[in-house]
């Protein structure tokens, strides 16, 4: 049978190990230390203590007398002992120059000879010393006693035992052992509380399984082609891979930097920081269309907000163009309905023997669509917008209004340069007269008129409408995407315009709006056809300006 291993010590087990080690360590050197250091300030204590009972009693005037008398030891003793007892040393003994004892704690011991060294003592030296004498092993001090005439008639040592300096260090050591022992519990239980919150944070993983997830997740971070941005508390971004850098148009390491100091189009700015959750917005940057989804990240309390960004430019624009084709198809099936009405016409005037008037009514018709097609192509032989222009005529004329290109058009075949799609010429062109139709649509003498010519190094889209117009309060925000002066449908409104700014701010062109001649709207694109055009227009002009003056005030165009 396969024992399995075990598994790894978590990263929080492991630190809680390491820690409680490196108290216990901490604390044992710390008692050790103290123990020492009190051992050692004990024996001192005790060396001066003696050192201090033995100069008292070798200046005390009473010894000298008793020296000077017939029985030393009958007067001495009693006084040793007294001062034994009041100054807690465990022995005072007076003895005479040649060692012979006075005084000792042990009566017996009167009259012996003095176990200790007192050849410094005689030449006039006071010292202490360790020494193992009758009571075991002391900490003496040695001290001469001098008459006047500086003589030395005899000696006093007073000493404290080493068993009496070991209980007062065992004492102290108990204390410290308790409180070192205090230490180690209250450093057992920080530790543990810490490592038990350190526990939650890394969902009881070890160091080696963070690292593989912290390799797992850069290498999905960088794998992703969609934008992901990750924002904390403060809305500061935390995090952010390859694609969202690229989408949000953002260079270099912006980690750290809130997001409204990112330069981005304040309605996506205003999605970023909005406190609720936004599933599938709409947002456009200076150059792409993207689908904005955040979700906050919650634990209690507020922690940030995910944000994941789609880039969805091609297909907007592939929408735009199958909105166009539908109408181009609902234009067509309503053109093929008159067709058959005209057919018919033509068909019963031949049965009524009529063929005359027949001929006559069929080549009005056709001279009136010739005219039309020689019109456009006539003013704009650019393939592409001479075909949107056709469709959108026949559009308008089934909505009920005259969609005309103006005199002053003119653009020939050939004239526009790679760098100037036709997708980009159909989306601007395009929402520009579907907006204008909007608005005309329903007014007096309700008209669109388009302009399509060259000025210098620029190509100059103008749509005007006889409709109410856009007030001049809203002159500033028509190119939002979001705004818009009609009811929302059910696919939402204000991105046509918008659409508009941000082909024409990609090619580094201008945008305005502006009080049409006769009343209405009229908008105004300007492209650079050229590289020096294109340089001349981004230094000189600010791109998609909005014009509003008070000579030209903005009344007009529906949004």
């Amino acid at each position: 049978m396969r024992i399995p291993a075990p598994r790894p010590r978590s990263l929080a087990g492991q630190l809680f190990a390491m820690q409680a080690v490196l108290i216990a360590v901490v604390v044992a050197g710390y008692a050790l230390f103290t123990y020492v250091s009190d051992t050692r300030q004990a024996e001192d204590a005790a060396t001066r203590q003696a050192m201090a009972v033995a100069h008292s009693v070798a200046d005390a005037p009473s010894v000298h007398l008793a020296i000077r008398g017939p029985d030393p030891s009958a007067a001495l003793q009693p006084y040793a002992l007294r001062i034994m007892h009041d100054t807690q040393v465990d022995f005072v003994t007076i003895m005479n120059p040649q060692g012979i004892r006075w005084t000792h704690p042990d009566r017996d011991e009167i009259g012996q000879h003095f176990r200790g060294h007192t050849a410094r003592a005689l030449k006039g030296e006071a010292f202490s010393e360790t020494y193992t004498g009758t009571l075991g092993p002391s900490v003496r001090a040695v001290v001469p006693i001098e008459d006047g005439d500086k003589r030395i008639i005899g000696l006093v040592s007073a000493g404290i035992k080493v068993e009496a300096i070991s209980e007062r260090v065992r004492g102290q050591v108990t204390a410290l052992l308790g409180v070192a022992a205090g230490a180690l519990a209250l450093g057992a239980v920080g530790t543990y509380v810490v490592n038990a919150r350190l526990r939650r944070h890394t969902h009881g993983m070890n160091a080696s399984e963070l690292s593989r997830m912290h390799d797992y997740h850069e290498a999905a971070l960088h794998a992703v082609r969609e934008g992901l941005l990750m924002l904390d508390g403060q809305y500061r971004v935390a995090l952010i891979n390859d694609g969202g850098r690229e989408l949000l148009g953002v260079p270099g390491d912006v980690v750290g930097t809130s997001v409204a100091e990112l330069g981005l189009p304040a309605p996506l700015t205003g999605a970023l920081l909005a406190s609720e959750p936004r599933v599938d917005e709409v947002h456009l940057t200076s150059s792409r269309v993207l689908v904005v989804n955040t979700s906050p990240v919650s634990g209690g309390e507020r922690r940030g907000t995910v944000v994941t960004l789609r880039d969805v430019t091609e297909l907007q624009s592939l929408m735009g163009e199958l909105d166009s084709e539908r109408g181009f198809t609902q234009a067509l099936r309503s053109q093929a309905h008159e067709a058959a009405n005209r057919l018919h016409t033509v068909v019963s005037l031949i049965e009524l023997s009529r063929a005359g008037e027949a001929v006559e009514f069929a080549t009005a018709e056709l001279e009136l669509a010739q005219a039309l097609t020689d019109q456009v192509v006539a003013a704009v032989s650019e393939p592409v917008l001479a075909a949107l222009l056709l469709g959108k005529t026949a559009q308008a004329n089934e909505r009920g209004v005259e969609l005309v290109v103006s005199e002053e058009s003119g653009l020939d075949d050939g004239l526009l340069p790679e760098s100037l799609p036709a997708r980009d010429l159909v989306t601007i062109l395009g929402n520009l007269i579907d907006n204008a139709v909007d608005a005309a649509q329903g007014s007096l003498r309700a008209r669109v008129t388009v302009t399509a010519r060259t000025e210098g190094a620029e190509l100059v889209l103008r749509v005007s409408d006889t409709g109410a117009g856009v007030d001049p309060a809203h002159a500033s925000l028509v190119f939002e995407r979001g705004f818009s002066t009609k009811p929302a449908g059910p696919g939402g409104r204000g991105l046509g315009l918008a659409l508009v700014r941000q082909a024409v701010h990609r090619h580094e062109g201008t945008l305005a709006v502006a009080e049409a001649d006769g009343g209405g709207a009229e908008f105004e694109v300007r492209l650079p056809l050229g590289p020096s055009a294109s340089a001349s227009a981004s230094s000189s002009v600010s791109p998609t300006s909005v014009r509003s003056t008070s000579e030209r005030t903005a009344s007009g165009g529906a949004v």
